[in-house]
């Protein structure tokens, strides 16, 4: 850990004080250097944080100092203050604390987008959330319940299922017990409507044969580090939509409606992260590796007060 000067809020930036920070996938795979854009180093990582306004480069930006904001970028959170544009910050309503803000911004947007505006997720669809105990799939079982959908959360351990369990899941496989398409075929004979997948790898193909006729398949990342090749004739046969997710693909107004409505969710108490460990700011290393070892449940989240 080293101290550095942090520059002045220029311009359309603001100055912010962090109080909490998230720890998402990303992260470590701009460490690691395998991420789709590589950073020069040296560079701060973490990509989301809380915190307050301390500082604003110039009006017009929005803000005051004083404002609860939280923000995302692609590195820069992991440190007691952080300047970013004032573009890339959003108020923290009242009735959220900066935990629930830190934990819910690229996890649960990412979840409620994928599922309400790429997924086309309708009350009485069937779900699958693969990855059902990390930060998006967690996330993604509670929304689809919100959006009372029936959820079959796959995850690789009893822990993550009982979490998901915890938050509206119905059907639960544990998909390192055996043959997922198996399970997958005697829990949902009739198929699903709705894959969402963020992790990838072996999982992928065998969720994808899961879906009905006209079923969405969404993928939003590999997490497990490995891209799937898919055979298209699945695609053809089975009349099914492969799409993928992200945020700029988002219709304009289908965004402004996804961002007012998961507020409401979260701020009325109907949808919270699960925060499964939380960091001092010495200890990043291990919470860089909590989360790429597959350890984590629900959020992991740095605390820097």
């Amino acid at each position: 850990m080293e101290d550095h000067a942090v520059p002045p809020a220029g311009p359309g930036q603001v100055g912010v004080r962090v109080s909490t920070a998230a720890v998402n996938f990303p992260d470590v795979l701009l460490v690691a250097d395998d991420y789709q854009v590589s950073i020069d180093t040296p560079f701060v990582p973490g990509s989301e944080f809380a915190g307050v306004v301390d500082e604003i480069g110039s009006p017009g930006t929005g803000f005051t100092v004083g404002d609860r904001v939280t923000g995302t970028g692609m590195h820069g959170a992991f440190a007691q203050r952080v300047v970013v544009n004032a573009s890339s910050l959003s108020p923290i309503p009242d009735g959220i604390d900066d935990v629930t803000a830190a934990a819910a911004g690229v996890a649960h947007r990412t979840a409620y987008h994928s599922l309400r505006s790429v997924g086309r997720v309708q009350s009485g669809d069937e779900v699958v959330v693969l990855g059902a105990g990390g930060g998006v799939g967690l996330a993604a079982v509670q929304i689809a319940v919100a959006l009372r959908a029936v959820v079959t959360a796959v995850a690789s351990s009893t822990e993550k299922l009982d979490a998901a369990a915890c938050y509206g899941a119905t059907r639960l496989i544990d998909h390192t017990a055996g043959d997922l398409r198996v399970a997958l075929r005697e829990r949902l004979p009739e198929g699903a409507d709705v894959v969402l997948d963020p992790v990838g790898g072996t999982l992928s193909e065998p969720a994808l044969r899961s879906l009905r006729r006209r079923g969405r398949f969404v993928t939003i990342g590999f997490a497990s580090g490995v891209i799937p090749r898919i055979p298209l004739n699945l695609v053809l046969l089975k009349g099914v939509q492969l799409m993928g997710f992200q945020f700029q693909d988002v219709p304009v107004d289908d965004y402004a409606r996804n961002e007012r409505e998961l507020r409401e969710l979260l701020t009325s108490g109907r949808v919270k992260p699960h925060v499964g460990a939380v960091f001092p700011l010495d200890d990043i290393v291990a919470a860089l590796r909590h989360v790429s070892d597959g350890c984590a449940i629900g959020k992991v989240l740095i605390d820097l007060r």
